[in-house]
């Protein structure tokens, strides 16, 4: 055998160990997120105004790029309830759900459901709160131009006199070539 021939035989007997022995470690990390995967976590939270947001993840951490159904029911204050409502995914990321306005002013306890085969249950306390209309924007004052009032500027000017060289260089031209005999 030549060395190449070595080389290249040793290198693919390496890479066949390498791959008999990593064999058995991926079966198990695949077997680990399937344990994990009938496992969620929910985090409630208000969304500053009248709504509620939540963010679903695998209870270890891993970001959920599945869509799942979430449910939410809400007690609040004077014993107003509010849902079953079902919460659909928001375009912010993976695992971001909200319900938009469904809160009246007040402190609700709010309850968070996902049914199998990931299934939990989240609750939390949450403070609605009116919606904040943004502050209006401060006036601006208008100024006439200090250009002396015509508008026109100086640049009709500019223009004006670059036709004028450019004409003058153009003459300049017809008549400096002519040769006399």
């Amino acid at each position: 055998m030549t060395g190449i021939r070595k080389v290249l035989a040793a290198v693919f007997v390496g890479l066949a160990l390498t791959l008999s022995a990593a064999a058995p470690a991926a079966q198990a990390a695949q077997a680990a997120p399937a344990a994990q995967a009938d496992k969620l976590k929910l985090t409630v939270a208000g969304d500053g105004a009248q709504g509620v947001t939540i963010q679903a993840t695998y209870a270890d951490g891993r970001r959920l790029e599945q869509v799942v159904r979430l449910v939410l029911t809400a007690t609040g204050p004077d014993g107003q309830r509010v849902g079953p409502v079902q919460l659909e995914p928001q375009p912010e990321g993976h695992g971001f759900y909200s319900s938009g306005p469904v809160l009246s002013t007040g402190t609700w306890k709010v309850s968070v459901n996902s049914p199998a085969p990931l299934q939990s249950k989240a609750t939390a306390t949450v403070q609605a709160k009116a919606a904040q209309s943004p502050p209006a924007p401060a006036p601006v004052a208008v100024t006439k131009p200090v250009d002396g009032g015509s508008g026109t500027g100086w640049w009709p000017f500019a223009a004006a006199g670059l036709v004028l060289v450019a004409a003058a260089m153009g003459v300049a031209m017809l008549f400096g070539r002519r040769r006399t005999d």
